[in-house]
């Protein structure tokens, strides 16, 4: 009988031990099959929200920030615990005790509905919450709860705790595009995180069930209440003393809003272009699906520098702009399109078709000596017409025979246009069209040409000058270094294959016109320049009437143009010596941060 028992027992345990590793492994098999089927939690630390682009400088700085995305993160380490404290006793008081969901949270919300007759308390923990932000929408169905459940569990299961606090309280919206507690905590109190008081904390946790609702911007005497309600709360569960709560509660709201951190942009002109530009290298999904990083090439000092050098230096009844050019990259280093972005939005840089003046003679220079002009060749510089057009130099002065370097070097109108004539149309346009100039309004086949009567823009007139100073190998501009997907993938980038870059000019021809736009520097026109330790090549320009004032020039890592002008197209004062000065001024903030080098030489 004895014997039949222990038999028994050990059937038994044996049974249950095999039952019980059965039910486990079943349990592991089925979480494992249903994990498979749901997105990785690894999503939850490099969440954005859909359409969300962030604009970083080519120092790594942040410019701005696109779209309803998270403006500021903290690491869920660093989390203070006030706020921490102030979210768990307003949405989730058993945070810690449950593993994502709260079954007895539910049913004591069910119950509370049933009687109030209305949705007035819910039943999501912040798990939940966290998983419907990262992976799911907003809709009330069944299958959504469902699937937010899973994820619910799947998070608990492979992140901590404060994990999940820290991500939730990073991404939850708050109210007046505040998405986390740090835009919050800034946009209410204009304060970090670290920095917020009890009741501040309490106040913010508040809006998270209705954030336009509790908005104290909005309804203040509701915010007060909410506020009221999360610190009753926060005593229920002891975090705060009675002591505490009875200070808290009579403290007024003392708002101190500011604008979300990065919703301005620090360099409106550049970033608008930015804006502009992603739609030819992003198809529409990338930009709606979002959660993009664009490394722009903006140097974000020299940036503001030049800004400085337009508000400080340039008279005020003018506009200006200034963009740099790195020629070895053809990255955009600089680009200011005008005084003041937020009283017009008019980018001057990229927008406005501006007739270049003597800055277009380069073209002609340039297609002379690839057909075997010398520098050192006479012309004859006399009062002469062309098919009835009559071009006059600069004060009616004449200089009968002179060299070619020197005509160049004094900008002499008539010797160019004699050049044009010389060379032909065709190999003139054909040089500007190889250093990206008549793309946007096509060159014209009359002689006014050889003087700058055209139209073209400021960004690509600095990029045909950077391609001379790159000896000759033009790279169409560019202000963005790369771009990242949502996965931190590359997804487009600068760098991939050669199709916008392009010998434009043979090596011996960008050479010889670099050394005659130093001599420009030295001994012309451009003295206003002339810097004392550094080669500068560069050529200035006026249109007819006085109606816009140019100077484009290089040192050999940077081709920088100033446009100085009016929007209306009228006579300016002063003369393209100021443009050279304003080059000068911006080149002296930055020069340290450039090492001192020459250009090549030229053969003989």
């Amino acid at each position: 009988m004895h014997r039949r028992f222990l038999k028994f027992y050990i059937l038994l345990a044996t049974s249950s031990l095999a039952i019980g590793s059965l039910t486990a492994f079943t349990e592991r098999f089925i979480i494992k099959s249903i994990d498979s089927q749901l997105p990785s939690t690894s999503r939850v630390n490099i969440f954005s929200r859909p359409g969300t682009i962030e604009l970083l400088s080519s120092q790594g700085k942040i410019i701005q920030k696109l779209g309803p995305l998270t403006r500021e993160k903290i690491k869920p380490n660093k989390m203070p615990e006030v706020i921490k404290k102030a979210f768990i006793a307003a949405e989730d008081r058993r945070f810690y005790k449950h593993n994502g969901v709260d079954f007895w949270s539910i049913g004591r919300a069910t119950l509370t509905n049933l009687k109030e007759r209305s949705i007035v308390e819910g039943g999501s923990t912040i798990t939940q919450q966290l998983a419907r932000i990262i992976f799911l929408s907003q809709d009330r169905t069944l299958k959504r709860k469902l699937n937010e459940i899973a994820l619910a569990f799947k998070l608990e299961r492979n992140l901590s705790k404060e994990e999940i606090i820290g991500q939730y309280l990073n991404n939850v919206y708050l109210g007046s595009n505040a998405y986390g507690i740090a835009d919050a905590a800034w946009i209410y109190f204009n304060k970090t995180p670290d920095q917020l008081n009890l009741e501040e904390a309490a106040l913010i946790a508040g809006l998270a069930p209705a954030p336009s609702l509790y908005s104290p911007l909005v309804n203040s005497d509701l915010a007060l209440k909410r506020r009221a309600i999360v610190l009753q709360k926060m005593r229920l569960e002891n975090f705060i003393s009675d002591s505490e709560l009875s200070t808290a509660l009579k403290q007024p709201l003392n708002l101190k809003p500011a604008t979300p951190k990065y919703l301005l942009s620090e360099a409106p002109f550049f970033t608008t272009f930015i804006e502009q530009e992603l739609p030819n290298l992003l198809s529409k999904e990338q930009l709606e699906i979002g959660g993009l990083k664009v490394y722009t090439s903006l140097n974000l000092e020299w940036q503001l520098k030049a800004r400085e050098v337009i508000e400080s230096k340039i008279p005020l009844d003018v506009e200006a702009a200034i963009v740099s050019i790195e020629p070895s990259s053809g990255l955009i280093r600089v680009l200011v399109g005008g005084k003041d972005f937020n009283k017009n939005q008019f980018n001057r840089a990229t927008q406005a078709l501006r007739s270049p003046g003597s800055t277009f003679k380069i073209f002609t220079y340039i297609a002379a000596i690839e057909n075997g002009y010398k520098p050192d060749d006479i012309l004859f510089d006399t009062p002469r017409c062309w098919y009835g057009y009559c071009p006059k130099n600069f004060g009616d002065r004449y200089y009968g025979e002179v060299s070619i370097a020197n005509a160049f070097t004094d900008s002499l109108n008539t010797v160019a246009v004699d050049l044009l004539a010389k060379v032909g149309f065709e190999k003139v346009i054909s040089t500007a069209n190889r250093l990206g100039i008549g793309e946007a309004k096509q060159l014209g086949y009359f002689f006014p040409l050889a003087l700058g009567a055209y139209e073209e823009t400021v960004l690509n007139m600095t990029a045909a000058y950077a391609g001379i100073a790159n000896r000759g190998v033009y790279i169409r501009p560019s202000a963005i270094e790369k771009i990242e997907g949502p996965d931190e993938e590359i997804i487009w980038s600068h760098t991939r294959g050669d199709k916008d870059q392009l010998r434009a000019v043979s090596i011996e021809a960008a050479d010889t016109i670099n050394w005659m736009l130093r001599k420009v520097v030295t001994e012309g026109s451009g003295r206003a320049a002339l810097l004392n330790n550094r080669q500068v090549a560069g050529k200035t320009g006026t249109s007819e009437g006085n109606r816009d004032l140019w100077f484009i020039g290089s040192i050999p890592q940077l081709t920088t143009s100033v446009w100085i002008g009016k929007d209306d197209n009228s006579k300016v004062k002063g003369s393209s010596g100021d443009a050279a000065f304003a080059w000068k001024q911006f080149i002296l903030k930055i020069n340290n941060d450039l090492e001192v080098i020459n250009f090549p030489k030229r053969d003989s």
